[in-house]
């Protein structure tokens, strides 16, 4: 594996959408965060026991696809900012992958609230995450979290020289996966 494409941002804000998007124009491949969950949730639950399957199935799946011969992967993520274990993980995965020679690329989404509200209800979203389909649910953990945690970077706090940060609130998935792409040549 030649590239690693982590796009983070709260809840909503496109990062599969845009992944998808970016995949299409690329060789990547997408592995959004939503393909483990939404395949152990409806066996266990949101339960202790989904949460740890969920990081055996990607450490799993990281591991196998960085000693390959794929030009790259895409993993989309909700990276909670104040909370260690998230740090940990995402330390992990660059520690993997750089030592693999792998390139690390962070793409970091924001967008209003407003637009994360409306994006969090589209069909296209329902379509790929059954597990956001109670939107009412949904919504109310997209604005708790945005309450209690914190879902954005702070100026400085990324420090990989391959980042990007984008406000895709009036852009559609593919001008931001265009602009991503030619911000790193991929």
């Amino acid at each position: 594996m030649k590239k690693f494409i982590f796009i983070f941002g709260p809840q909503a804000v496109g990062k599969m959408t845009v992944g998808q998007e970016l995949a299409a124009l690329t060789h990547l491949k997408l592995f959004h965060n939503h393909m483990t969950i939404d395949l152990l949730e409806p066996l266990y639950g949101f339960t202790e026991e989904m949460w740890r399957l969920n990081a055996l199935f990607r450490r799993q799946i990281f591991e196998s696809f960085a000693g390959s011969e794929a030009y790259g992967m895409i993993f989309t993520k909700l990276w909670y900012f104040d909370k260690q274990e998230d740090w940990d993980e995402v330390e992990w995965m660059c520690t993997l992958f750089k030592s693999h020679g792998v390139e690390l690329y962070f793409v970091e989404l924001e967008a209003d609230t407003e637009e994360r509200l409306i994006r969090n209800k589209t069909a296209h979203r329902l379509a790929h995450k059954p597990t956001k389909r109670n939107t009412e649910q949904s919504e109310q953990h997209l604005l708790h979290t945005m309450q209690h945690n914190r879902v954005n970077s702070v100026e400085g706090e990324i420090t990989e020289a391959n980042y990007l940060r984008i406000n895709n609130t009036a852009l559609s998935a593919k001008e931001t996966a265009t602009l991503i792409k030619r911000q790193f040549s991929l």
